[in-house]
């Protein structure tokens, strides 16, 4: 691919001003997908909350993206703990007013105690906490973001489910059922919403070059295993996700609702 193709993928797709008046706060946002949808909103005028454990580069990044001229805060949050997640819809509101687009982007892998194991060999503790983080999580958000948005008349959000919220994937279990359950619960409060105009919609990534991947992308034979899974013949990079993240909470997306969005490269069309 030439480096033009790649800058023309990097760019936001819509005007300077198309969310000027929007506030969005991106769950996961320090990092990987959440920090390409952070940038590219701020691009294009949103006032933004970049929410993350406080361990990560959230306050960092909210910082960088002041001096390029953007409103931006960072909330310390822990999406697993039900209170946390309302604590931060709240510091949004206190801080901006209101709460219009809702990006629910935190996740984790489920390494560690669960790699390459089977069902029957899983580690519970493991599969607790990645579905405490992955699918409770977003479930945590979702309580306490649309009260918020009812409250000024509606809005969108976007869950980031991944390929693995449709297709299986050996010994990842835990992640692959977590996500599974994001589309689902995705398409409930899509059903739940839709005529108080709050839009509800997932996405599904392929493999993307992030941190989170970038261990099971260390091992050369691994990273050529992934590559073939992909009939574009690469992974995909951040910035490609969030411009669909964009899409989704537009105006141009005002019809689409409870949608599963694939974008993998192909991954699924086998």
């Amino acid at each position: 691919m030439s480096a033009s193709q790649t800058e023309t993928i990097a760019r936001p797709v819509f005007s300077a001003q198309a969310f000027a008046d929007r506030v969005v706060l991106i769950t996961g946002g320090a990092s990987g997908i959440g920090l390409a949808c952070a940038r590219a909103f701020a691009e294009c005028g949103a006032m933004l909350a970049i929410a993350d454990l406080p361990s990560s580069d959230g306050e960092a990044v909210a910082r960088s993206l002041r001096e390029a001229g953007a409103r931006a805060i960072f909330i310390e949050v822990d999406v697993a703990d039900p209170q946390s997640a309302s604590d931060m819809v709240a510091a949004t509101v206190a801080e901006f007013g209101r709460l219009d687009c809702a990006i629910n982007n935190a996740g984790i892998s489920g390494g560690g105690g669960g790699v390459r194991k089977t069902i029957a060999e899983y580690d519970l503790e493991n599969w607790r906490r990645v579905l405490s983080i992955n699918l409770d999580g977003v479930f945590h958000c979702l309580r306490a973001e649309i009260p918020a948005m009812l409250a000024h008349g509606g809005g969108a959000i976007v869950n980031m489910a991944s390929i693995l919220g449709g297709v299986g994937f050996a010994h990842s279990s835990a992640y692959t059922a977590s996500k599974h359950g994001v589309v689902g619960l995705t398409r409930v409060a899509a059903l739940e919403y839709a005529d108080r105009n709050i839009r509800v919609n997932a996405i599904g990534p392929g493999f993307i070059e992030t941190p989170m991947t970038a261990p099971i992308r260390s091992s050369d034979d691994m990273r050529a295993f992934l590559t073939a899974q992909h009939p574009i013949g690469r992974l995909g990079r951040p910035e490609e996700i969030a411009s669909l993240v964009l899409f989704l909470c537009s105006d141009g997306a005002s019809f689409i609702n409870g949608a599963y969005y694939l974008d993998d490269g192909g991954y699924t069309a086998r």
